[in-house]
């Protein structure tokens, strides 16, 4: 009977070890699809939002169309681009006083060079 006991319990032991590998193998598994379908649902959440967004966007603007409003002047877009038209032409009017300087101190350099002194003779009376 000792015998018996002793198979029984190998066997259940067996099993158990059997049951909590799998258990174990099946827990990583699951780990790792749950992260990827976590994943792959925030990638899907975010298109979805966007599309929505854009869907609001566009569903307000055809009712306030259909109710007469007009849209709104994006302003800032406007004043951005009013900033970056200053900028560009701040550094366009450097670039051109800078380039008139160099000019004149170059014609300025040639006429220094190339002058005739003439100085007056008084022999020739």
């Amino acid at each position: 009977m000792f015998a018996k006991k002793n198979r029984t319990e190998r066997t259940a032991e067996e099993a158990w070890e059997h049951l909590s590998s799998a258990w174990a193998s099946a827990g990583d598994s699951a780990g790792k699809a749950g992260r990827r379908g976590r994943r792959l649902a925030s990638r899907a959440g975010d298109r979805v939002t966007s599309v929505t967004d854009e869907a609001l966007t566009r569903a307000t603007a055809a009712a306030d169309a259909l109710a007469g409003r007009r849209p709104s002047r994006p302003w800032a877009l406007i004043a951005g681009i009013g900033l970056l038209g200053a900028a560009l032409g701040w550094a366009a009017a450097t670039t051109a006083r800078a380039a008139l300087e160099r000019q004149a101190e170059n014609e300025e350099i040639e006429l220094a060079e190339t002058a005739v002194v003439v100085t007056p003779t008084y022999d020739d009376h």
